[in-house]
């Protein structure tokens, strides 16, 4: 009668390495994928200054644009690097504020005519395209984590061994961003 029980706990106890194991891989996934995000958001802020100089020239009464976009990306560095809600807001911001100040090439025909914005203008949406990307692996890295942390019995060991949540790259933007000049 011993061994049955003794089995029974040995068998517990692989069980419960098998549950540890797996959690450690998910949140280890996760930060791979944030990485992969945080590369793309690293490119598209290093666009960031070419674009708004080249823009500058050719609209400088632009200011609301190119204001908002230097000031969110000067926001973004002080926000570090690792993920956060108010990190995820702010990129999303930057997003949309990079989307209209790439549409004013519509306005400023000698600006959508000019090679340097045309080449950073193909980058960054290249660099957008790829952050998409980046972005859902992310977030389906994060869910498969969040789901092994809450599903019994692994939400057991996730708590006795202190695993907690990580948070979704959300994006605020649900609908186009319209540009009125």
């Amino acid at each position: 009668m011993d061994w049955i029980l003794g089995s029974i706990v040995v068998l517990l106890a692989i069980y419960a390495v098998w549950v540890f194991n797996a959690l450690v891989s998910d949140r280890n996934l996760v930060a791979q994928a944030f990485a992969d995000v945080d590369v793309q958001l690293k490119r598209r802020a290093d666009l960031v200054p070419q674009l708004v100089a080249i823009v500058k020239a050719y609209a400088d009464y632009e200011r609301a644009t190119l204001t908002q976009v230097t000031e969110l990306r000067g926001r973004l560095q002080g926000l570090g690097t690792g993920p956060s809600p108010q990190r995820f807001e702010a990129e999303s911001g930057l997003g949309q504020a990079l989307q209209r100040l790439v549409a004013l090439n519509e306005s400023y025909p000698a600006l959508k005519a000019d090679t340097q914005f045309h080449d950073l203008s193909a980058r960054l949406v290249e660099v957008e395209d790829q952050l998409q990307y980046a972005r859902r692996f992310y977030n389906g890295s994060v869910n498969q984590y969040t789901t092994r942390l809450q599903r019994f019995p692994g939400v057991l060991i996730a708590r006795l061994m202190a695993f907690g949540p990580a948070a979704f790259f959300e994006s605020d933007q649900r609908e186009a961003v319209q540009v009125h000049l």
